[in-house]
């Protein structure tokens, strides 16, 4: 009987499994989850050979993550989509710029920083980008919050310099041999209502890792807003999700900049609040500032009302316009179905 995944690599690297004894195990159970497998290109006649080149990865990487990382999501997922952006690239005539959507919680920021690595491997440069890093400065803000008194906190689709993302992904997209500068954003600066800071400068790309809480967003029909799920309960609550449905028309140039997009799609979007509470509970456990969960509520809900995950990336997901990659993160915050939306059989 064969080990569970996540026993065979346990054995593999404590050195009791060579890879010769680990990878057979390993290829035969790749193909059970056939949603998977299909979504990273996975075939029968293919597996031996795919699961060869992850095995060597895996090798080199695991030795470099902290024992908190699972060596099974490695394996199942941060190795085939860092494969699977490599052979994109190679099939490329310019950098590729993967969009990566995700509430918080679900994970973008350590994905980004375990594909850095795993690209570097394979030869590739990558860079995070985060939809963050484009928000409009604190005296842009401070002016746009005069002029629209519902935008208290950053974050929602108005509060960015699309122009600005745009310049930079051409740039990335079509560079010319000059370094090309990332913003950053401190948000700390500025008693914590954060401001720009000095952008990091570069040389090349070949892959750019765009992240974001509405990476990829789209408007949808005002009519959504008739029967809208809570907390837009009043007239004043649908107003606000209605304006900041028409400003998505804004950041759609910005969206066909991207050459790919994956969801990180919690199987609750609820949980996006439960997990910044415990964030916060961990700061204040470890005696630095931190919201209330009462504040939590009230910062959250806020987002919802302006994008409720269930009007917009509920159907992109079901629909995958321009999704090309699905994972859903479970409540634990493991990895759960990864999948292509057209192809989804459950």
């Amino acid at each position: 009987m064969y080990h569970a995944v996540a026993q065979i690599l346990e054995l593999w690297e404590s050195g009791y499994l060579s890879a010769a004894d680990a990878l057979p195990q390993l290829i035969a159970l790749e193909l059970e989850d056939e949603e998977r497998a299909r979504a990273f290109g996975i075939l029968p006649a293919t597996v031996a050979e795919s699961l060869q080149e992850r095995g060597r990865l895996f090798e080199a990487i695991a030795p470099k993550l902290e024992k908190r990382f699972s060596r099974e999501t490695l394996w199942k997922f941060w190795l085939p989509l860092g494969l699977s952006l490599a052979a994109s690239r190679r099939q490329l005539k310019h950098p590729l710029i993967q969009g990566i959507l995700g509430c918080q919680g679900t994970g973008k920021t350590t994905l980004a920083a375990v594909l850095k690595l795993i690209l570097a491997e394979l030869g590739f440069c990558a860079v995070g980008l985060s939809l963050d890093d484009l928000y409009k400065t604190y005296r842009e803000r401070q002016l746009l919050a005069q002029e629209d008194p519902r935008l208290i906190w950053r974050g929602p689709p108005g509060t960015h310099d699309v122009d600005l993302g745009i310049e930079v992904l051409e740039k990335l997209r079509h560079p010319d041999g000059k370094p090309i500068a990332l913003p950053r954003f401190d948000k700390s600066a500025c008693n914590g209502a954060g401001d720009r800071s000095e952008p990091e400068i570069i040389e090349n790309a070949d892959i750019v890792l765009f992240e974001g809480w509405f990476v990829g967003v789209r408007p949808i029909s005002p009519a959504a807003f008739d029967t809208a799920p809570a907390p837009i309960i009043t007239a004043d609550e649908r107003q606000l999700a209605r304006d900041m449905n028409v400003k998505l028309y804004d950041y759609l140039p910005l969206w066909q900049r991207l050459d790919r997009l994956m969801v990180l799609y919690p199987v609750d979007y609820r949980l996006s609040l439960l997990w910044r509470k415990q964030a916060e509970q961990e700061m204040r456990a470890a005696g630095k500032s931190g919201m209330s969960d009462t504040e939590i509520e009230q910062f959250v809900n806020y987002f919802w009302k302006a994008l409720h995950p269930e009007l917009f990336i509920k159907p992109l997901v079901e629909k995958g316009e321009g999704v090309d990659l699905v994972v859903e993160i479970k409540s634990d915050r493991s990895v759960g179905a990864i999948y292509q939306p057209g192809n989804f059989r459950r």
